[in-house]
């Protein structure tokens, strides 16, 4: 029980920490504390920031930092606590990326170019749906054969709301409705991937696998449109994913449920 819930945590944490980084990218706050890395613009030698918008960029670095303790943790104890191998390779992968992570983040402050932002964000997805995974994978074994039907669910309703957010498209996309666009998206992958887990059924897997893998294409484009095609082509994939999840939700079948793992947690 206890390893399930700091992989949930950890999960969360780390979608939490991408929020606040596409909050300091869409107000310019990564772009203070002189560029300088790891430290910042105040007293101390820089070890403390001397302004309100350093201070953001500052937290999120603190963030970013303690994000790390749980996932070192969650990665030790998956081996200590001999989960299932794919428990254990998710939550090793997760550690294994996240400095590549730190080393992009520090890049975006003191070079920021296009390719490493564009990098810079792709590999938290990466990150948060490893994350998610593992979680769902720590939970597979306990939860009930409709578990992945209320996951399609849950991601439903959230998947219209980011469509209306969506860049460019009905509204004007300003720091706060950024943050609630990926917010509402992250939401709804995270309900796909633990729909994609937990349904017994092959259909509703196919379903919430393609409509996950859409859904982090789509936060990586959200980031950059570069037209008006690409505008249109987010709401179209946002409307197909969520074909996908109503598709999962509305099967009812299961193709056997007696295959569900039954390892012990």
């Amino acid at each position: 029980m206890r390893f399930r819930r700091l992989a949930a945590g950890t999960a969360a944490l780390v979608g939490v920490t991408m929020v606040l980084g596409i909050f300091i990218a869409a107000t310019g706050n990564g772009l203070t504390c002189q560029q300088q890395w790891p430290l910042c613009d105040g007293p101390l030698g820089g070890l403390f920031p001397a302004n309100w918008p350093s201070f953001v960029e500052w937290i999120h670095r603190f963030v970013a930092g303690a994000t790390g303790l749980p996932v070192l943790a969650t990665a030790i104890q998956s081996w200590r606590t001999d989960r299932s191998r794919r428990v254990r390779a998710a939550s090793t992968a997760v550690l294994a990326i996240l400095p590549v992570q730190i080393v992009l983040g520090a890049l975006t402050v003191t070079q920021y170019g296009i390719a490493v932002l564009f990098v810079h964000f792709a590999t938290p997805v990466l990150l948060f749906t490893l994350s998610v995974l593992t979680a769902a994978w720590a939970y597979e074994p306990t939860v009930s054969t409709t578990a992945g039907r209320y996951a399609a669910l849950f991601a439903l309703p959230l998947l219209p709301l980011a469509t209306l957010l969506s860049p460019r498209f009905l509204v004007t996309f300003t720091p706060p409705i950024q943050v609630a666009y990926n917010g509402l998206l992250l939401a709804a992958l995270a309900g796909l991937l633990l729909a994609a887990v937990w349904t017994a059924d092959g259909r509703a897997t196919r379903f919430t696998t393609v409509g996950s893998l859409l859904s982090a294409a789509i936060l990586i484009a959200g980031r950059r449109t570069y037209g008006d095609l690409v505008v249109y082509l987010v709401v179209a994939g946002l409307l197909v994913v969520f074909c996908c999840a109503l598709l999962a939700a509305r099967v009812d079948g299961t193709d056997d449920p007696t295959q569900r793992l039954t390892e012990t947690s």
